[in-house]
């Protein structure tokens, strides 16, 4: 079978690897819609995740299919079924886990490598982790759970309250998800990125303004929640410019390893600034993204922007990773 593997900063290469074979408790699916987006090129570029692998790494971390083959002990799920997998599955057991903090699972069970034909969950997904999908939703729209899910929990970790003030800093999906989950929850949101033709995007999904970043001056703004949806050092400290006395900020954006960022501890401590972070998701995040997706909460369409099939991969991600592709783009491997 094909597969995407990424041997290093942008050196991704499609593989002919041996198809495998699910294991005890684990299922096979044939991957009929893996997608792209910002943590996708962020990867590209650096050649590792901080917490999902290094190199050589299977490459791709959201997607959906369709079940082909069982493993030994497996009943909930049957050959045909189609299903979306997490990308991660916790133990439940270590000291992060017994304190609800799943996402830093000290055992954590990671799965990627989306961009393959046939991927193997794994038997932790499988018992917990691992969604039937929702009967009249799009293979491919329920592709982008993961990225909901992670939105939604950031939004707990920080909730939006009706009538405030709400600025996102970036417009790529994360961000743009972040303005459709601000502006339901009844916030006033405005959406700061580079690109004008997603300031569009960001109005349809409920932003009241949307500026470009290089005119955006957070002086005046002063909101009373801001959202790092970049992962880089200069957005998070635009975010903590732009909040208001007593607001929150969420640094959402990983940025790279080994860097830092200079806090005003005048205003951190006289102004009762709340900075926090929220990484990843929970299984119960995810189950409710798939849930709003299954309601119509997004038109997957204003995020899937181009299709293409696995070989044209690489080419691809080198025109995103220079700031040229679409928001999203699905990939299907197994056609």
């Amino acid at each position: 079978m094909r597969a995407a593997i990424l041997r290093g900063p942008a050196d991704l290469v499609i593989k002919d690897v041996a198809a495998p074979a699910p294991g005890p408790g684990q299922v096979r699916v044939a991957v009929e819609a893996a997608v792209t987006g910002g943590t996708s090129i962020k990867v590209y570029r650096r050649g590792y995740h901080a917490r999902m692998g290094r190199p050589p790494l299977p490459f791709g971390h959201e997607g959906a299919g369709v079940i082909d083959a069982v493993g030994e002990g497996v009943t909930s799920f049957a050959v045909g079924d189609r299903v979306v997998p997490a990308n991660s599955a916790s133990c439940g057991t270590c000291r992060a886990c017994d304190h609800g903090m799943t996402a830093q699972c000290e055992d954590m069970v990671w799965l990627g490598g989306f961009f393959a034909e046939k991927l193997i969950v794994p038997a932790r997904i499988v018992a917990g982790n691992l969604h039937r999908i929702p009967e009249g939703l799009a293979t491919e729209a329920a592709a982008i759970t993961e990225p909901l899910a992670c939105v939604i929990k950031g939004n707990d970790r920080t909730p939006a309250r009706r009538g405030e003030r709400a600025v996102v800093i970036g417009t790529g999906a994360l961000g743009l998800l972040w303005v459709k989950v601000l502006a339901a929850s009844g916030a006033h949101v405005l959406a700061v990125g580079r690109r004008p033709e997603r300031a569009t995007i960001a109005l349809e999904l409920g932003a009241e303004r949307s500026e470009l970043a290089h005119e955006f001056d957070p002086d005046p703004v002063k909101a009373d929640l801001v959202i790092e949806a970049v992962g880089s050092t200069a957005a998070w400290e635009l975010a903590l410019a732009a909040v208001s006395p007593g607001g929150r900020v969420n640094l959402f954006g990983g940025p790279p390893e080994r860097t830092n960022v200079a806090l005003d501890t005048q205003r951190l401590h006289y102004e009762e600034l709340l900075v926090t972070a929220s990484f990843h998701h929970t299984p119960f995040h995810f189950a409710e993204a798939l849930r709003l997706l299954e309601g119509g909460f997004i038109e997957p369409g204003l995020l899937l922007q181009e299709h293409l099939p696995l070989e044209e991969l690489p080419a691809f991600m080198k025109r995103a990773a220079s700031g040229g592709g679409p928001l999203k783009a699905v990939v299907t491997p197994s056609a």
